[in-house]
């Protein structure tokens, strides 16, 4: 009975070993899968107002009838974020609490947009949503003006007026990409993987970056 005993333990000991063994394995995968895969930022159009050029100020009539400035250099000191939705579009309801997190976290001044003629429509997507406290404009010479085609779409402008990041956005990674654009300077994320990729060649070059 006690050479049973511990034969088992035996046997579960080694078990044990090789679980071990084999997470640390799967662990050290992930981490490689994790450096060579790149991050996935918001998808840049070509048209409209290109990022690092001085964004034009207008005015909008919101919702409720509020006058809402966007553009040009911010009176509080905050850059601005709009993200253009639709009350048909399940992807921009989902991304709503992400972009206010987003907005509250980075002390971003966060616009919505959008366009049509059913407002009765669009109030209502505002009070499912409870954000009736952001401006909610419905314009389509507001989407227009920043080559707006697909939803949702969302720019952000700097303090200084400047237009730092745009593009097509699905995801909360997509919207956090350009936050991480305008801190780093950088126009986009996929620039920023084209940067680092020529880097890593150089440096197994020997040459200095």
């Amino acid at each position: 009975m006690t050479d049973a005993l511990l034969i088992s333990n035996a046997v579960l000991w080694c078990v044990v070993i090789v679980l071990a063994l084999v997470v640390l394995a799967l662990a050290r995968q992930v981490g490689v899968l994790h450096e060579r895969v790149s991050p996935a930022g918001a998808l840049m159009p070509t048209t409209g107002p290109k990022v690092g050029e001085d964004t034009q100020p207008a005015t909008y009539r919101a919702l409720g009838g509020t006058e809402t400035g966007i553009g040009g250099p911010s009176a509080d000191g905050r850059a601005t974020l709009v993200l253009w939705v639709s009350p048909t579009c399940p992807v921009c309801k989902a991304l709503v609490p992400t972009a206010i997190s987003m907005a509250h976290a980075e002390r971003l001044r966060l616009v919505f947009a959008s366009d049509g003629d059913k407002l009765e429509q669009h109030q209502a997507y505002v009070n499912d949503l409870r954000i009736e406290s952001y401006p909610y404009i419905v314009s389509q010479a507001f989407g227009m003006s920043y080559a707006v085609s697909k939803l949702p779409f969302a720019v952000l402008i700097g303090a200084d007026g400047v237009l730092k990041s745009k593009g097509l956005v699905n995801t909360r990674e997509h919207l956090e990409s350009l936050v991480e654009s305008m801190q780093s300077g950088i126009r986009s994320l996929q620039d920023f993987v084209g940067i680092a990729d020529r880097q890593d060649d150089a440096s197994l070059r020997g040459q200095p970056s």
